[in-house]
């Protein structure tokens, strides 16, 4: 059987930096590009404060996944890429906020890399499904 694929877009969250979807659906899983603090009406970095850049990068992550009519309980995967590892207790305060109410924690992974896309300083991606 072939699953038809969907390119979910929203003008809440930013346009895409690169040649990519924001997100993509097929069939009940929703896979969703990487986040990062930008401001969706700037194109910007809200700041270069990993507490600012992580609460916009997951807002915007709630935009896309709204937008294709999914909620955060739906997130079942997500991965954090930070620039400094340092951050990661911060980052993990603010993500708190997002998922910690959730029904069932998403699995998590996250990694430390050398840099990131307009020098942020974290990136959120994730996997959602619904029955």
């Amino acid at each position: 059987m072939i699953k038809m694929a969907k390119e979910v877009a929203t003008k809440n969250a930013p346009n895409a930096v690169g040649p990519y979807s924001q997100a993509v659906q097929a069939g009940n899983t929703l896979y969703c590009s990487g986040q990062i603090g930008l401001d969706p009406a700037t194109g910007k970095l809200v700041s270069a404060n990993v507490v600012d850049q992580t609460t916009q990068a997951l807002h915007n992550l709630q935009e896309v996944v709204k937008a294709a009519g999914f909620k955060l309980d739906d997130v079942v995967k997500v991965t954090v890429f930070m620039a400094n590892v340092a951050d990661f207790s911060e980052i993990n305060k603010i993500y708190d906020q997002f998922f910690g109410n959730a029904k069932v924690l998403p699995a998590r992974s996250a990694v430390g890399i050398a840099g990131l896309p307009l020098g942020a300083q974290v990136e959120i991606e994730a996997i959602a499904s619904k029955s």
